[in-house]
């Protein structure tokens, strides 16, 4: 978030004269400075346009500076939007319209003409969005007082969606071999997926890794178990599982950065010369905000990472997840999310154990250690990103994350509970209907409307289930969405 900017940019015209622009630009000047006292990234006030080639100029200017993640809109005055047209056609960051008004109740007193014509927010923002909306542009429209809680929490995760299309532009994931034989969900157009999202998905050698691996020196081993001490309960007497762990994650953290990647995949059925399929290694490093998937998939390896960085600053909490089981009692049906070893510790009621057990699948020589706890308690949202062949498709699913209702004492993984809406068997018709994956991430920071927000700047299909969905609707609305998606 430090790393990003928003433009604020103001429209107005000259017809009111010079004291009506100086009043604009100050007022618009307070309100970025106001603003960005609240917000998770400045707002940069940057012109009052007036003109179509100002406004040409700030969007080029906007379009080729990486630290600006989007702009912002407000028209004080009347703004006529056909100086507005070739600026917006030649915007490629995200754009939120903020509906607004500097004063927040109408001076009864004070009001006249003069007082009209500069305070026409209303007047003016209609026409600014009539022509938005002239042009089929994605856009946010946020309308309300400027220093109200609730504008401030629109504009901050719409700031935050803007901040994950950034970060998916810029993606880079490693992949440490290939996915896992004959599953389908983890495969995908990685040249469309580039082409649509930004991402770099390419594959690296396990025995490169293993080289890497090998390079690693004991003090640096040291060094990284003395912080799995400071941050883990240690519940094994297995230091060299530990040790192991940590010159795994060291190797693929050099390997990470050197090559700019922000993700990365394995999978147990590719091992080449490796004793332990990473589990606390790639636990620690999502703790770092690195993407994980597990089997090989790159695209909720690389849905981490945008999650974890638009969820920056929040509750701490967005990771891989798989569903694993479900309790069907009646009255008492919950989702037991879980994976082989690699579920993020942000995701942690209480301070994880690093425990050591068998894993009885994949080609482990030793026994891998992990981290194990349960889950945080809250709303939270499980996500999809899917492949349908010429477009992709972004499922989200509202849940609530639950203590487990069971102890499991002889389960040796991290896991989560959660009831999923509209229920547990509604929810998974709707899932499986939508074509879910059984891996997700799930964040309890990033909310489903910031998710929508992001899939309309990315210019993907968006399937929302919801306490009130039913399967019946949700048929209906994707037999829609399919024929809208593949007349694009």
């Amino acid at each position: 978030m430090k790393k990003r900017e928003f433009w604020f940019v103001v429209g107005s015209q000259f017809l009111y004269g010079q004291d009506v622009l100086d009043t604009v630009e100050t007022r618009a000047k307070e309100m970025a400075a106001e603003l960005s006292k609240v917000l998770p990234c400045p707002l940069v006030y940057k012109v009052t346009a007036k003109t179509n080639k100002e406004i040409a100029d700030v969007v080029k200017e906007a379009n080729y500076h990486d630290e600006c993640a989007g702009i912002v809109t407000w028209c004080h005055t009347f703004s006529p939007s056909k100086m507005w047209i070739n600026g917006l056609a030649s915007l490629q960051k995200p754009y939120c319209h903020l509906a607004t008004q500097y004063n927040k109740e109408i001076p009864n007193e004070e009001i006249d003409m003069d007082f009209m014509n500069l305070n026409q927010a209303a007047h003016g923002d209609r026409e600014h969005g009539f022509i938005a909306a002239r042009l089929r542009m994605p856009r946010k429209v946020i309308a309300g007082y400027w220093q109200d809680e609730k504008v401030h929490k629109r504009l901050s995760d719409w700031m935050r969606a803007a901040v994950g299309v950034a970060v998916s532009k810029e993606m880079k994931v490693m992949r440490f071999g290939d996915n896992m034989r004959e599953v389908a969900v983890t495969e995908g157009d990685k040249v469309e997926v580039q082409t649509k999202l930004g991402w770099q998905v390419n594959t690296w050698a396990v025995g490169d890794l293993v080289k890497e691996m090998n390079a690693v020196t004991d003090a640096e081993i040291d060094a990284l178990v003395a912080e799995y001490e400071a941050n883990y309960d240690i519940a094994t007497d297995n230091t060299a599982a530990i040790r192991y762990q940590a010159r795994e994650e060291l190797a693929m953290k050099k390997m990470l950065d050197r090559e700019g990647c922000k993700a990365f995949t394995n999978t147990f059925q590719d091992l080449y010369g490796m004793e332990q399929l990473p589990g606390l290694a790639s636990q620690h490093l999502m703790a770092q905000g690195y993407g994980y998937g597990g089997e090989g998939d790159w695209k909720v390896s690389a849905m981490t990472a945008i999650l974890k960085a638009m969820g920056e600053g929040g509750n701490g909490a967005s990771g891989f997840m798989e569903d694993y089981t479900y309790h069907l009692v009646e009255g008492q049906e919950y989702s037991l999310g879980a994976h082989m070893l690699e579920v993020c510790p942000s995701l942690a009621a209480d301070k994880p154990r690093i425990e050591t057990h068998h894993l009885g699948i994949g080609m482990n020589e030793k026994d891998p250690a992990r981290l194990v706890f349960e889950g945080k308690e809250g709303p939270a949202i499980v996500a999809s990103l899917i492949d349908m062949g010429g477009r992709m498709r972004l499922i989200v699913q509202d849940i609530e994350a639950v203590k487990p209702i069971l102890p499991m004492p002889n389960l040796p993984v991290a896991r989560v509970m959660w009831r999923a809406m509209p229920d547990l068997t509604t929810g998974v018709e709707c899932w499986i209907t939508a074509g879910g994956a059984h891996h997700t991430v799930l964040s309890y920071d990033v909310t489903a409307e910031m998710m929508r927000d992001w899939a309309r700047m990315m210019d993907i299909e968006f399937v929302h289930i919801t306490k009130d969905t039913t399967p019946e609707k949700l048929e209906e609305e994707l037999l829609v969405k399919d024929l809208i998606w593949k007349l694009k």
